[in-house]
């Protein structure tokens, strides 16, 4: 689960892309109970609210060719600083660094293995209000075509440490956090695609995870409102039950009621 959203390197901000900003709202409403609140007609962009505090946002999608999906923002004191390493690191400054009016300043970056991500240099807003909550973020996970170059790309450009984990059987699995804060501090996992995956085309990319008070009851909410399942509820034996979805338009996500939330 995340610790805070104030460490360096770790999940600062979370938004959605999306080809249809009224369908997302409603969905994400009725299956999270989400409320939305419009930064203003001249930006095209809002944030999604629980309880009044931010939980995420959302806006239209901008780039060309790109399609539905959350984006995961890792906090950086220096924006400038970490796209230069990005660079020297092999990936790739998809949005070069700039400020956010007063918010903040932000970047947009792709991984060497394909994965999109972004940080967070944080101005007025430091990010998310809430997290591990019900309805709010709790952990972000990177499927990934190549597990050792992702994780050797990240600790170079992020003040991470990264962790192997057994799960058996074919899976790799390695989670990470910000550099010497141990175990307990881990906010995200990197798994590698299974070789059945990558013979099907499956891409490199970082989804969130929302907490919920109930997995199951989330799952059928997700499907009578119209995602599409791609991981049924399962336990995670000493972590939770999770489920992942696509969202109406086909941004992936995942939700779970964590066994300690």
């Amino acid at each position: 689960m995340l610790t805070s959203t104030h460490v360096p390197g770790g999940p600062a901000w979370l938004d959605l892309g999306t080809p249809d900003l009224d369908a997302a709202i409603s969905f994400y409403g009725a299956v999270l109970g989400w409320e939305y609140a419009s930064a203003g007609p001249a930006v095209g962009y809002g944030f999604f609210r629980l309880d009044g505090r931010t939980v995420a946002g959302v806006g239209p999608l901008t780039e060309e060719g790109a399609g539905p999906a959350w984006t995961v923002y890792f906090r950086t004191e220096d924006a400038d600083a970490t796209a230069r390493a990005v660079e020297q690191a092999g990936g790739e400054v998809r949005i070069p660094p700039g400020d956010v009016f007063t918010a903040g300043r932000m970047a947009g970056f792709t991984d060497p293995t394909g994965a999109e991500f972004a940080v967070w240099q944080a101005g007025d807003v430091a990010g998310m209000d809430l997290v591990n909550a019900p309805g709010s973020t709790s952990w972000v996970e990177l499927y990934t075509t190549d597990l050792a170059a992702a994780k050797a790309f990240y600790r170079a450009v992020l003040p991470w440490d990264t962790r192997d984990l057994p799960v058996g059987g074919d899976l790799a699995y390695s989670i990470a956090g910000p550099a010497g804060g141990g175990v307990d501090t881990m906010h995200g996992g990197l798994m590698q695609l299974p070789a059945e995956h990558l013979a099907a085309g499956s891409r490199s990319e970082w989804h969130p995870y929302f907490e919920v008070a109930d997995c199951d009851a989330t799952v059928a909410a997700a499907t009578e409102h119209g995602a599409t399942v791609i991981i049924p509820a399962m336990d995670a034996p000493g972590i939770g039950r999770m489920a992942m979805f696509l969202d109406p338009v086909g941004a992936p996500f995942a939700v779970i009621t964590s066994v300690d939330a």
